[in-house]
């Protein structure tokens, strides 16, 4: 279970700000902003958390993105509320330490191991033969995907959450290179990579629905995943 939280004082952006009355009419409308961040995370948390203690998270998440918008809600805030709830539910996943310390062990044992054989087979060894590599089962093999493909995620959502908050109150001109520089980021990327990320930030869809549409086995997409995010925030980095 997480922590009993607080709710957050005001932190609003320059002098825009809602009433208390104002603010609970637009959590309740926005909710499904919740439900939605919490689908896309369910995967990849399992079962260690509890969904009312996520739910609560989220919807601190979502007042804080109304208290630091710095104007009214419009059509540009269902997209900067989502990025604000599904970090603020990753940095109490991060907080508590979800990921237990034999299980992040694991998970390097197993990129270790996954680059190994790729250098002895010459390709990327199928889930079968990193199950038997590792003697685990296909559940286990998931399990420790998730793992590391959440540590490669959280540079990239640390860089993503910097440039909505820099937008905000920024110039035109900031604002379209914040932009461009993504956009680059991700025109550099081979076109699986590229769609992969498409398909979990700007669809969200979660790794089962992308593995679906990928034709992929779910731990692939995983893989794809962590070594897509590593690429992008490289990159962002960079510049």
């Amino acid at each position: 279970m997480l922590a009993t939280t607080q709710w957050p004082e005001p932190e609003q952006t320059g002098n825009f700000s809602f009433s208390p009355a104002q603010e609970s009419v637009l959590l309740n409308r926005y909710s499904y902003i919740v439900k939605r961040a919490a689908g896309h995370l369910r995967s990849l948390v399992g079962s260690m958390v509890d969904k009312d203690d996520l739910q609560q998270i989220g919807l601190m998440g979502l007042l804080s993105a109304l208290r630091r918008y710095g104007r009214d809600v419009d059509e540009q805030f269902e997209s900067y509320a989502f990025k604000r709830v599904r970090g603020a539910m990753l940095d109490e996943f991060r907080r508590i330490d979800w990921r237990p310390r034999q299980l992040r062990q694991q998970s390097h044992q197993l990129r270790d191991k996954s680059r190994e054989l790729t250098r002895q087979l010459g390709r990327i060894p199928t889930d079968d033969e990193l199950c038997e590599a590792m003697g685990i089962d296909g559940a286990t093999l998931l399990e420790l995907q998730y793992v590391g493909q959440a540590e490669a995620m959280e540079s990239l959502d640390l860089l993503l959450e910097q440039q909505a908050d820099a937008q905000l109150g920024s110039t035109n001109l900031n604002q379209l290179e914040l932009k461009l520089s993504l956009k680059k980021a991700m025109s550099s990327l081979p076109e699986r990579n590229k769609l992969l990320l498409q398909l979990y930030y700007a669809h969200e869809l979660n790794m089962k629905e992308i593995a679906l549409v990928l034709q992929l086995t779910e731990s692939r997409v995983c893989q794809l995943h962590k070594q897509s995010v590593e690429m992008l925030s490289k990159k962002l980095a960079q510049w």
